[in-house]
Formats: structure tokens, sequence, C-alpha cells
């Protein structure tokens, strides 16, 4: 009876346990077929298209960048296709590892793996980086038979820039890099300023403008991203393209610059260092605009090596200085014609009138000396030029004061940003008494004093202009008055259409002057290469032309002292300077030319000028220009030369 009486009760406990059981398996069935219900009824269009998404990849397209050509079709900035074998470190377990791997299968140096670090710095853990560019079909072929050893590591057909001129106008053209943390803080402020997506447009781009027309005329190099929709396995395998979006490339740059000028320019100065700026008047087109020494742009498109970098950086001759945007000189005596101008317009003196000139000027006790030892006797405006006599600009600017001086020379563009299609413009120094003020904070030296305008003069003291300002000066002198905005692009090309939209500025404003007093120092500087200071360089010349030399010093000599450059070391000799216009009677070229610590004007800087004006208005180098222009390496050893 009591066995019986506990199987009843074994089996009533069991019946029990199977109810809640299965009570249990229905209760989660329920839940089940709710969650089903869930994701199948409430659910169901967003994983669609969650799905969809993991199913269709979208791509971007990158465009082509647009070339950049001068004003005769000759390409200067182009692009290329390459391989190029590239590491996405997040999804590489061992990086040092992965690459000494990958060294067995392609040839990777030791300046690849610097590169490839300091990129990683610069980057995001999950971009993908290059660690080899440019690999040959013999090494794509040996990395596609290896590829499944190397998870995270790939190869990528991309597109390179490439500047076939090397060194020629690597100041104007600029490159491109990596796209930078700075560099997308730029485009999303351009962003909020502009309105449009720009950072958006740069899925899938690497690279960016860095310097020159290359960062200046970005947006439009760039052109649009295109994108395209592919199906992917679940391994990221791409089956099939659904759709397409194609990417439009950049538009096409066509410059004002004539190439073979910028070379004449540059071959002429040789090592030396300088700048020339050369501006065709009537339109303000730069046809060349020369920053000697140059740089190779095409060493930073895939990340310049450190060794490279190091040698460009600390080089005493500075060669990634723009020097005639941002370099900033005295003008020296290429100041004179404009004083001299300024004279006849103020008023203040007519071509006749004449002083005595005892190679000095005294203002209290200080003698300000005159660069010709006894002086040049009786000079009028014509022979002040032609001579270039510094006593005669001594009285003038003393006479003219420091206010009319600045108020006149201001529409000519001294001291002012040109507004040329370069970044980084620098405005150089057109001193006057306001100026003074707004520089100094201490009260005892704002204040102007009379004797500090003498040396202005004779484009010393404060005066600090740039040679591209110095070259829109002349080019508005020899315009007479009509002021054109400098200019480097002249037409935008439309890549696919090739329809060409002109760029070139309309005129700025006019400088009001005389037509007599324009004449008159036209005249004085056709002088200057006729029988002055230029005239050696200027000899023979089939055209006829305007210049003035210059020489700016570098520090005050002091009263009991003379000049010589064959006892003064290299970079403290003076700065030579020689402006010109050709030909006089409807002028097509003004430039300006500056050779560092070249000395004289006529024997450093006018042999330049005319190499490059025999160039351009004759088509050919007389061999005298190139004589001269050998001798003038030379360093000069005489006693108070004239500029």
């Amino acid at each position: 009876m009591t066995e019986f009486k506990n199987t009843e009760r074994e089996l009533h406990q069991f019946r029990n346990r199977a109810a809640y059981g299965m009570m249990f398996v229905l209760a989660a069935f329920f839940v089940l077929l709710l969650r089903f219900g869930w994701l199948q009824v409430v659910r169901h269009a967003d994983y669609v298209a969650q799905a969809e998404d993991n199913r269709i990849s979208i791509v971007p397209i990158t465009p082509n960048r647009g070339l950049i050509v001068d004003r005769n079709g000759v390409v200067l900035a182009r692009n290329y296709s390459a391989y190029t074998l590239e590491i996405t470190p997040a999804k590489v377990k061992d990086l040092e590892a992965t690459i000494d791997a990958l060294a067995t299968v392609v040839e990777i140096a030791p300046r690849d793996r610097r590169r490839f670090k300091r990129l990683q710095e610069e980057s995001k853990n999950f971009e993908s980086l290059p660690i080899r560019t440019r690999l040959t079909d013999d090494e794509v072929a040996r990395f596609t038979a290896r590829r499944y050893r190397f998870p995270g590591v790939d190869i990528q057909a991309r597109l390179f820039r490439q500047y076939p001129l090397g060194e020629t106008a690597s100041h104007v053209i600029g490159y491109i890099g990596r796209i930078s943390a700075r560099d997308v803080d730029r485009l999303v402020k351009r962003e909020e300023e502009t309105g449009t997506e720009l950072l958006t447009n740069y899925n899938g781009t690497d690279y960016i403008g860095k310097e020159g027309l290359e960062k200046s005329y970005e947006q439009l190099l760039h052109g649009t991203t295109g994108y395209q929709e592919v199906e992917v396995t679940a391994g990221g395998r791409a089956v099939r393209t659904l759709s397409r979006n194609n990417a439009q490339a950049g538009q096409n740059l066509i410059l004002s610059l004539d190439i073979k000028l910028q070379q004449v320019a540059e071959e002429a100065f040789g090592d030396r260092r300088g700048a020339v700026v050369a501006i065709e008047p009537a339109t303000g087109d730069i046809l060349a605009f020369v920053s000697k020494p140059t740089f190779d742009p095409n060493l930073f498109v895939e990340g310049i090596d450190a060794e490279s970098w190091k040698g460009l950086n600390e080089s005493l001759d500075k060669p990634l200085i723009n020097r005639p945007l941002t370099g900033t000189y005295p003008p020296g005596s290429t100041f004179k014609p404009f004083m001299a101008l300024a004279a006849l317009e103020l008023g203040k003196r007519t071509p006749q009138q004449a002083i005595r000139d005892p190679g000095f000027f005294m203002f209290g006790n200080h003698r300000f000396r005159d660069d010709k030892e006894g002086g040049h006797g009786l000079v009028d405006m014509y022979r002040s030029i032609v001579d270039s006599c510094d006593t005669y600009y001594y009285t003038l600017a003393n006479d003219l004061g420091i206010d009319a001086i600045a108020g006149f020379m201001k529409p000519f563009g001294f001291g002012q940003i040109t507004g040329i299609d370069l970044e980084g413009e620098r405005r150089g120094i057109l001193p006057s008494t306001e100026w003074k003020r707004n520089y100094y904070k201490k009260p005892e030296m704002q204040k102007w004093y009379a004797g500090e305008t003498i040396s202005i003069g004779i484009g010393q003291g404060y005066n600090s202009y740039t040679p591209l300002q110095l070259a829109h000066a002349v080019a508005n002198l020899a315009n007479n008055g009509v002021v054109m905005k400098p200019h480097l692009v002249k037409m935008v090309e439309n890549s696919k259409t090739l329809v060409r939209t002109p760029t070139v500025p309309k005129e700025s404003y006019r400088i009001s002057l005389k037509p007599e007093n324009l004449a008159t120092i036209r005249a004085a500087m056709v002088g200057v290469n006729r029988e002055g200071t230029s005239a050696s360089a200027f000899a023979n010349a089939g055209y006829v032309a305007g210049g003035k030399t210059g020489t700016a010093q570098l520090f005050q000599i002091k009263q009991n002292e003379k000049y010589s450059a064959g006892r003064t070391a290299e970079r403290l000799r003076d700065h030579a300077w020689f402006i010109a216009y050709a030909p006089e009677e409807q002028p097509r070229i003004a430039l300006a030319v500056l050779v560092e610590n070249g000395g004289f004007g006529a024997q450093a800087a006018a042999p330049i000028a005319r190499r490059m004006l025999d160039y351009y208005l004759l088509g050919k180098l007389p061999a005298e220009a190139q004589a001269k222009d050998i001798k003038a390496r030379a360093v000069p050893n005489s006693e108070g030369q004239n500029d």
C-alpha cells in the first residue's frame, strides 16, 4: 500500500513537472512568435534596408584631376595611372611583421617604410595607406599569387600627379599631397562659408592641392566625385555593378605663362638666388614668375622622404620660399622713376629744373652720401634717372614729405596686395606717418622724423616690396596708368566639352597722370638703356626698351667707409635690381628682376632681363647676351660704381 502511494505521488509530480515544462515551452514559443512577428512585421522595412545595405556597397569614383598648361599648350601638370600596394592598419594584427613579409614579395625600400610611418601618424588608423607605389606588372603578379597570406593588404589602381618639367615654374604650379587633418578642417570651414558639401566630394580622394595653383584652384581642378552601387558577397567580394554615376573630371587651367620665357629666365639665373616677374601691361597676364632656387614638386606627390625634406627645409638658399610673392626687399634706385613722376605730378619739379650735386646731401648734422664721390655736377630730371643720382632724390624726398610720397605710390601698387591668384601674398611696407603709428607699439617709436624721409627717396629706409609689386608698378607705368590685376590663369577649360572661359579681369582703375609727365619719365628710362647704367647690357638690342637699375643695401655703411662687394661676404652683399618694359612705343612686356646679394643691378640683374626680352620680342638669345651674363657672374670689384 505504501509503495502504491509513493508511486502515485511520483506520478503526480511528474505530471506537474511535465505540465510546467509544457507551459514553459509554449511560453517560449509564444515569445519567439512575438519576436518573429516583431521582426517580420513591425521591423520588416528596417531590416530589409539593412540587408540591402550589406548586399550593396557604395563605392566612390575619384575624378580625374584637371590639367595645367601654359599659354601655348605645354603641359605643366598631368595625371597617370599606376598600381599601389596599400595596407589598412586596422585590419592587420602585426604591422611590422606584415611589412617584413611583404618585402620578400615586392621591393620595399627604407624610404618606403619611413614614408608609410609618417603617413600612419598623420592619418586615421582605418585608412588604406600606400607602402609601395608604381608597382611593375611583375610585382603585381607576384603579390596577387600570394594575396591570401596578407589580410588587410591589397593592390589599388590609383591616379598620380606628374609635373613633366620638374623644377620649372614649381612655385607657380605648386604640388599636391595626401589630405591631412588640417586640410579637412579647411574644407569644413569652406563648407560653412559657401553652404556646399565640399567634404563629401572628397570621399575616396587621397590627395589635395598643397601649394601654388594646385591649392588656389583646388575646387576647379578636383572635379566632382562619382559613385557606383556594387553588389557584394558576405565576404565583401564584388559580384556585379548595379548602377553608376560617373565622376566629372576637374577643369583644365590655361595659364598666362610662357613656359619657354620662364625657362630662359631660370637658366639665366644659374645657381644664384632671386626672382623675376614679367607681366603683359595691357592685360595683366603674368608671362614669367620665377623664384630661384626652385624645387621638384614631384617629390611631394607620394609623400616626400625625410632626407629630401631636410635638404629643402634646412638649405641656406631657402628653395621653398616663393620669393616673388612673399619676399620683401628695399627697391633701391628702381624707386627713382616713380619719385620723379611724383615730383612732376605734384608740381615739385619741372623736367628742366636742376640741382648741383656735390656728392652728398646734408640734413642737419647727417651727411647722406651719393654713390659717386665728388658728385654728378649739374643734374636735371633726365640725368637724375639716367645716371641714378642719389643726391637729387634726397633733396626731392625732403621737399615732397613722406605722406605725399606714400599717397602717390599707393595707386601704383607699392605696399598693396595685388590680388594675384596665388595664396599667401605679402603686403610689404609703404612707409607713412600712419603706417609708423600703427606698426610700432611704443609711443616714442611711433613718431615720424623728417630725417627718415631722406633715404626713402632712393628706395631705402623702411621701403620694402615684393618683386611682384615692383613688376606690377612698372606695368602700370608702361600702360599709361591703366591698372590691370596681375593673374596667372588666363582661361578655364571644361575637360569634357573643351569650351574655354576667359578669366582675364577687366581694368581695375586708372591713375590720373599727365601724358607729358609720363613721356618725360619714359624717355629717361629709355636713356638708362642707351647711355646710362644699363647701356652695356642693352648694347645692339633690336628694340627700344625703358629700364632702371637698382642696388638695395642690406646694412648701412659708416660715413667714413666705402662699400666693396669684393671684400664683403657673399650673403651680405647688396641686392641687385632691374626693372624694364619693351618695346617703348607699345609695351608688350614689363618686368622686375631681383638677384639676391648680386651687387650692382647693371651687372647682375640687367643681363637677365636682356635675355628675356631678346627671347620674348625677337625669339632668339643673342650670343653677346650670353657672354655678358657669364661675365656678370664674376664678383664685381669696382669702387663707387653706379647701380
